[in-house]
């Protein structure tokens, strides 16, 4: 059996990446998506960023990768963090169907 190399090519995983599609990369400011606090000031920054996630194309995308690699810190796919933990509780929850 021919033995083939594997490799990404830059190109082509740049290309196919949703992050490459994702309207933060435009954001002047991308420390507007990591608030410090949930009171005050840091409700604006979090509205300002899901504004900008509802905006997106790749906002799902964004999402279950966030969900998947345990992102705690920030707003994720439209979701602030303690909108994150709340939707992962009920995922873990058993249906009462």
């Amino acid at each position: 059996m021919k033995e083939v190399p594997f490799y990404l090519d830059p190109q082509v995983s740049a290309e196919s990446d949703w992050r490459q599609r994702a309207a933060c990369r435009e954001v002047n400011d991308p420390e507007v998506f990591f608030p410090i606090g949930t009171t005050g000031p840091a409700l604006e920054q979090i509205e300002q960023a899901k504004r900008i996630c509802r905006q997106c194309g790749v906002r799902k995308e964004c999402l279950d990768w966030a969900l998947e690699t345990h992102q705690d810190i920030g707003v994720w796919g439209g979701l602030s963090e303690e909108e994150r933990k709340a939707l992962q509780r009920r995922r873990r929850q058993p249906s009462l169907v």
